[in-house]
């Protein structure tokens, strides 16, 4: 591995914790713990059974939530960037979908899927969609016409097309969207883990603010922060090893 791979990484962590001990010890509150006494906490807290057991709760509904996204998304972008007349059909839809903040169904989704696992998957789902879903119609799009006239012209299947064509030149935009709605997912999963649910990181968070134990709040921001990160990298390790021929 590269060693500024490392290097760069350990060093932005330093300058944050260092500027995050600056501004602890100005204000001199215990609404910011100093990041000392967040890291003993946070190790304390990854010796308890119960710490990780929201951990797996959090992790399973955001990958579960990103994966449906994804096997909905994907195909269906596949099909309609391909499809001028199937792309103009379902444009209005698209076009009235999109600019809804989904976020205002979660009460109609907790009505038909209750407030388990599924509700929260189902929310993290509807609103990674279009995040993935657009990308992918648009990677597509952009295909020349004298590209799949080429490959017609060398007896090509549509199988052939979407094999070698479609899929490799939107497999770029798919990744790129998996790592922008890593974030969007984190986000969502604090919400409705903050509202409907006794386990997971949102909740193990909200109730660490209301017993005003701002250290595990800090906790719990970094545990998020680490799912975070976690799934950036992997989608990010994922697309270097499937899309290699990018960088030949």
């Amino acid at each position: 591995m590269n060693r500024s791979a490392i290097t760069i990484p350990v060093i932005t962590v330093l300058i944050i914790a260092l500027l995050w001990q600056l501004l602890s010890l100005y204000l001199d509150t215990i609404i910011l713990p100093a990041p000392r006494a967040v890291f003993v906490r946070l190790l304390d807290e990854m010796s308890r059974e119960s710490f990780w057991h929201h951990f797996i709760a959090s992790s399973w509904r955001i990958t579960a939530g990103m994966t449906l996204a994804f096997l909905l998304a994907v195909p269906l972008g596949l099909i309609l960037g391909s499809s001028t007349r199937l792309d103009r059909l379902s444009a209005p839809l698209v076009y009235l979908g999109y600019p809804v903040p989904k976020i205002v169904f979660l009460p109609l989704i907790l009505l038909i899927f209750g407030l388990g696992n599924l509700s929260k998957i189902v929310l993290i789902a509807l609103i990674i969609f279009f995040q993935i879903f657009i990308p992918t119609r648009d990677a597509v799009r952009s295909i020349e016409p004298e590209v799949i006239y080429a490959l017609q012209s060398l007896g090509g299947s549509r199988w052939d097309y979407y094999r070698h064509v479609v899929w490799p030149v939107a497999l770029p935009g798919i990744f790129t969207a998996l790592r922008i709605g890593t974030g969007t997912a984190v986000a969502v999963l604090f919400f409705v883990e903050s509202i409907s649910a006794r386990h997971g990181i949102g909740f193990y968070l909200i109730d660490s603010w209301g017993r005003a134990d701002y250290t595990a709040v800090f906790v719990g921001i970094i545990a998020l922060a680490i799912m975070g990160i976690v799934l950036y990298e992997c989608f990010d390790a994922l697309e270097k090893r499937i899309c290699r021929w990018k960088n030949v």
